[in-house]
């Protein structure tokens, strides 16, 4: 998500308590809010429930925004940690089901072999971050929202070589819990 200078200047005065420039801010964000959301999560109706949960998130937070970084890459760890709530509670949602409906396994004639592996990919990273949570941010920001090296450290507060470091132990680790399917 790269914003242009009128998103980046709505944001400012938006953390500053403008709220009609929250107001177009928000009317301005949402399309790539979704799009972005949709990289995580396959199915468009979870990627709008973490699309409307992640502009809820910047109208209650915008004020946290300092500055420091452009919106756009404050807005990227908004989403990210958005998408990966649905997506946690939608498994929680799914789990709790499953003991009032009889199990059913997706038709592989069906299932979209992009939405299974995502998934998949959604499983691997929430263990990554059951076991190791320093890990997991650095490789959402990079390799869900594709932000360069530098943002990434600027936004976490790292030096470069640490999170390249975290990056490539993140990678290993997801790529060890996918197995041999994913080489």
């Amino acid at each position: 998500m790269a914003f242009d200078e009128r998103t980046e200047e709505l944001a400012v005065k938006a953390a500053q308590g403008d709220q009609s420039a929250l107001n177009e801010l928000l009317r301005r964000i949402e399309p790539d809010v979704l799009r972005h959301a949709a990289r995580f999560l396959p199915c468009r109706q979870d990627a709008e429930e973490a699309c409307q949960d992640a502009l809820l998130q910047v109208a209650r937070n915008i004020h946290r925004f300092e500055g420091r970084s452009r919106f756009s890459t404050w807005l990227h760890v908004v989403v990210a940690n958005s998408a990966r709530s649905t997506y946690r509670s939608l498994k929680r949602r799914s789990v709790e089901q499953a003991g009032e409906l009889p199990q059913q396994r997706p038709d592989p004639r069906r299932t979209s072999v992009i939405a299974g592996s995502r998934v998949d990919i959604l499983d691997a990273m929430e263990d990554l971050e059951a076991r190791k949570p320093d890990l997991i941010q650095a490789l959402v920001l990079r390799d869900i929202s594709q932000l360069e090296y530098a943002e990434i450290a600027e936004q976490l507060g790292l030096p470069l070589g640490t999170v390249k470091s975290r990056i490539h132990e993140a990678r290993k680790q997801v790529r060890q819990t996918l197995g041999e399917s994913y080489g």
